[in-house]
């Protein structure tokens, strides 16, 4: 442990030594060899990410639409979410059943449905 903390030393000093180590040291881990500025940097960092289209949670993603509906429905009945398509409808059919043009299904007149 000691012999680490002695070539962490010796690294960090100013020396052609320890620029060649630190220089070698990034080549190794896949680091920034040679000192940059900051835009470079960031052009580094980009490319370091992940590609989006190998991102699972981007290219898999899909919305839940079931579960959303159910609670918007809920929502609205609690008057928490206004809908205004879903009033539209409604008014809409509320007019018809006002004119007597109520659509639906009509009642069967044969005997097997009454059983």
């Amino acid at each position: 442990m000691a012999n680490y903390v002695k070539y962490s030393q010796l690294v960090n000093i100013a020396s052609n030594y320890g620029k060649r180590m630190k220089y070698l040291s990034n080549r190794i881990f896949c680091e920034v060899a040679r000192p940059t500025d900051s835009k470079s940097m960031k052009v580094v960092k980009m490319f370091a990410k992940q590609p989006l289209n190998l991102n699972k949670n981007i290219v898999e993603y899909y919305p839940r639409h079931v579960e959303t509906h159910k609670l918007m429905m809920k929502l609205r009945s609690y008057g928490l979410f206004r809908d205004e398509h879903q009033d539209f409808k409604e008014e809409m059919r509320r007019i018809r059943a006002l004119r007597g043009k109520v659509k639906g299904r009509k009642p069967r007149t044969n005997e097997n449905a009454a059983t």
